[in-house]
């Protein structure tokens, strides 16, 4: 064992490792168990494996119970053992209440045999059945068909034995991980410094250890943090003037350190000096040379110069050096910037866990690897249609990739993002992240020699995902980067590629059957094979999929705990659709499937909420609809949306004051481009007039309905960025047959709004001092609005959020108007006209006021 069976039962383990001895034990399960012992795990290995009889030893027993996670080896002679079967009846009792963890790795064996006890296993239950109670095998029997539907590993041969163990222990270090960052600190900086450094990272929503709470709490910490330093990506140390004296800091300074000599580890350490000179931690000087020097007199002089090592080394790191001082900064400023460096490293590194895991992938990203490494591949073009992968291919490479080079970014939805924000305002963005100063750049070309001279001596990689225009690609500069510098495009058309100078374009293709009945089976089963009865209708839906991967995620989700009569049903349906159309209808299916209520959070989603905060979208669709977080969850669970963590949000969280948005981790609603196609389609398929469609997001279609007041009760919410319309004249009247309205987004991308300009009032009406909007009213978001005031026949009762940025109003509403009860934020920054602002006593919710 990692720690013997007669190692005291009270200690705990991160692994409980079960395996049939004669099988594996002196092959692939001690290289494993090697492996997770390197990365500091605590693994129950029962070296022995002797058969105990009829019940499992009490040591046994207690390292399942005490043990995170357990990993079962299911080998061809694994159900021949009594004593594993024992185990695993246990282990699988646990998991049914959700006690536990468990993973199989199917090990030369079919996961389809383990889970209909067929082949080698059928033979070993059928001799159980003739020494053993009918109603212990039977349990026996259940606990391993039940371990055969989990997902886990299946090793077949077709890859090294190396590669699936680095796969299982990076699954391993991830699902214990509680902690992003390990924090570092003295006793003299417990109290103030690291406390405030703690709390601000806190608020971003990054976990760290200590918490906030322990440290005002003052506890006394454990002496060593092993386990919690090799479940962290990210070290920061506060080195002060006590740090040295503490034996404690100094075991943990070297195991960080000890961890970051690792080549296969990719831990990152920060230091901060709090009021002491880094000469000195290089040097061991000042007070660290009495600290060192009582160390010696106490404890082994190996020990001591060990952590003497690692302490030098830590003053040779770059970070940051707070002295304190008078003509020095305030130390909100330092705190500010770190927390700014940590967000940059995890967003990163944020790629990895979600694209290392994603079947079929593998000899993909390898192909691409090839590629890179040739010296005339400077642009490679990945290529392929919506949902194949070619933005996860992306970042797997690019995670896998960005620390071999000086600087790296990846751009992500550019199409989408171009439309939101403009191309200058991209480019800008893109071209300060290579550079690490900001730069702004507002000509069409990068005229500027610096900039091109700067560019030109960076070893870049960088990524511009989905790219629909191949002169996007010149005008984010790419021609300029350095030596050495790799640029990966990925678009839908190979036209794009070709025209934009890529000197390799990769197709990206569907998955081939196995890997794509694999997919499909972790969504529809969540198992890597179909479950009894199932198979043949699974192949059948692989196959209409086409190898997609979104169309096998979605479609499995789907179908997921449904009867075989709704697969059968299904299956009928899409078995006389057109090739060309399988996939979309497969997606449209998932679609259908969903109440009134969901169907309509979805459109809402695909035309106005994706890639906005959840936090407010739910606080608007909830007050549109009832059963929104269920509704969310159920989206979420078809896989038709997703949520992931972001601070690049087009409307909220904007800071008017600075032109930047604010750095807060905060979930965010995703939405793939093919399901945000497919919602849209479905709103244009209802109606041929305009008018009578439910939602408008295309500036054309806006323009047209406002200016001939084609309005109807039927439009539930305008969307549109005014930067792609022109001056338009339209009738006060315009919203009064729009009853149902409920939400209006009429906005300009920050680089616009950074350059304040009296041409930026696109809409007008005949009388330029009023204008009627509906009641129904929701979220009213109008940047440059050109009106002297809201509408006196205008209820706020259901506002919940008013953002008029740049306005031209000088009052909002008249005093008879209380009933604000709703109202949630309002933002009316730079409105240089407004003289009057109404009693916001009803406002009861009122959280911001700008």
């Amino acid at each position: 064992m990692g720690s013997s069976s007669s190692s005291s039962t009270l200690m705990k383990y991160h692994v409980f490792l079960s395996f049939r001895g004669e099988d594996t034990r002196l092959n692939f399960t001690t290289h494993l168990l090697q492996a997770l012992k390197d990365e500091g795990l605590d693994v129950f290995f029962d070296e022995e494996k002797l058969e105990r009889g009829d019940q499992l030893s009490q040591a046994l027993s207690r390292a399942i119970a005490v043990s995170n996670i357990s990993i079962i080896v299911l080998s061809a002679d694994y159900a021949s053992s009594k004593s594993c079967l024992v185990e695993l009846s246990d282990i699988m009792d646990r998991y049914s209440v959700g006690q536990h963890t468990v993973r199989p790795i199917f090990y030369h064996v079919n996961p389809s045999d383990v889970v209909k006890i067929d082949g080698s296993f059928k033979k070993s239950f059928d001799e159980h059945k003739t020494k053993r109670s009918v109603d212990e095998v039977k349990q026996w029997e259940t606990a391993f068909a039940e371990v055969g539907k989990l997902q886990g590993w299946h090793i077949d041969g077709s890859r090294p034995e190396t590669q699936y163990i680095k796969d299982i222990v990076a699954y391993v270090m991830q699902k214990l991980m509680k902690h992003q960052v390990f924090l570092s600190l003295g006793e003299d900086t417990r109290l103030n410094f690291s406390n405030h450094l703690v709390n601000a990272l806190e608020k971003v929503g990054i976990n760290v250890f200590p918490d906030n709470e322990t440290l005002k709490k003052g506890e006394k910490l454990p002496p060593t943090y092993s386990r919690t330093i090799s479940a962290s990506n990210l070290s920061i140390l506060v080195v002060s003037k006590a740090y040295a004296s503490s034996k404690s800091c100094l075991g943990e300074l070297s195991d960080i350190m000890d961890r970051k000599h690792n080549p296969n580890d990719k831990h990152i350490v920060l230091p901060v000096f709090y009021h002491v000179d880094p000469s000195d931690v290089r040097n061991s000087g000042g007070h660290f040379k009495t600290s060192f020097e009582d160390h010696e007199s106490e404890q082994p002089a190996d020990r001591v110069q060990q952590w003497k090592t690692a302490f030098a080394e830590v003053g040779k790191l770059k970070g940051w050096h707070i002295e304190g001082g008078k003509f020095d900064r305030p130390e909100t400023e330092y705190i500010k910037d770190i927390v700014e460096y940590v967000i940059k490293k995890f967003t990163n590194i944020g790629f990895e866990s979600a694209s290392e895991e994603l079947v079929g992938i593998e000899y993909q990203k390898n192909a691409i690897l090839k590629l890179i490494k040739q010296k005339d591949c400077r642009v490679i073009g990945l290529w392929g249609m919506g949902g194949e992968g070619k933005s996860t291919l992306a970042e797997a490479v690019y995670k896998k990739l960005s620390s071999e080079f000086e600087t790296h970014c990846f751009l992500q939805n550019v199409r989408e993002e171009i439309k939101k924000q403009g191309k200058e305002s991209i480019r800008n963005k893109f071209l300060s992240g290579l550079l690490k100063s900001n730069v702004d750049i507002g000509t069409p070309s990068i005229g500027s020699t610096l900039t091109q001279e700067r560019l030109n001596k960076k070893k870049v990689l960088a990524v511009l995902d989905d790219v629909d225009d191949s002169d996007q690609i010149d005008y984010m500069g790419v021609k300029y980067f350095g030596y050495g510098s790799k640029t990966i495009i990925t678009s839908r058309d190979r036209q794009v590629l070709e025209s934009g100078g890529a000197d390799t374009i990769h197709e990206v293709k569907g998955l081939n059957e196995n890997d794509s009945l694999q997919l499909f089976s972790t969504f529809a089963f969540k198992q890597l094979s179909p479950a009894v009865g199932f198979e043949d209708l699974s192949r059948r839906f692989v196959k209409y999929t086409q190898g997609n991967p979104l169309a096998l995620k979605v479609l499995g989700s789907d179908l997921n705990k449904r009867s075989k009569n709704y697969w059968e049903s299904k299956v009928e349906k899409l078995k006389d659709c057109p090739p060309e159309k399988k996939i979309s209808e497969v997606l449209k299916s998932s679609y259908d499937g969903l109440d009134l209520v969901e169907q309509n959070i979805f459109l809402d989603i695909a035309c106005f909420f994706k890639g906005e905060p959840m936090e407010r979208a739910k606080l608007i669709l909830s007050s549109c609809y009832t059963g929104v977080e269920c509704g969310i969850n159920k989206l979420v669970g078809k896989c038709l949306i997703n949520v992931s963590s972001s601070t690049n949000f087009s409307l909220d969280y904007f800071d008017y004051s600075t032109m930047w948005p604010c750095k807060l981790l905060r979930d965010a609603i995703d939405m793939h481009d093919m399901l945000e196609e497919m919602g849209k389609d479905i709103v244009c398929q209802e109606s041929k007039t305009l008018g009578k469609c439910s939602r408008l997001w295309n500036p054309k279609h806006v323009e047209e309905v406002l200016k001939y007041n084609k309005g109807t009760d039927r439009i539930q919410g305008i969307k549109v960025a005014l930067s792609r319309m022109g001056n338009l004249l339209f009738q006060p009247s315009g919203f009064e047959s729009m009853i149902n309205l409920r939400c209006i987004f009429f906005y300009f991308p920050r680089s616009w709004l950074r350059k304040e300009h009296e041409d930026y009032k696109k809409l007008h009406t005949y009388q330029d001092d009023i204008i009627s909007l509906p009641n129904e009213l929701r979220y009213l978001v109008w940047h440059y609005y050109p009106f002297k005031s809201l509408s006196s026949s205008f209820n706020p009762k259901n506002l919940i959020t008013l953002e008029l940025p740049y306005g031209n109003m000088e009052q909002l509403w008249n005093e008879v108007h209380q009933d604000l009860v709703h109202l949630r934020e309002i933002n009316l920054f730079s409105c240089k006209n407004l003289k009057k602002i109404p009693n916001l006593l009803g406002a009861l919710n009122l959280e911001k006021l700008d």
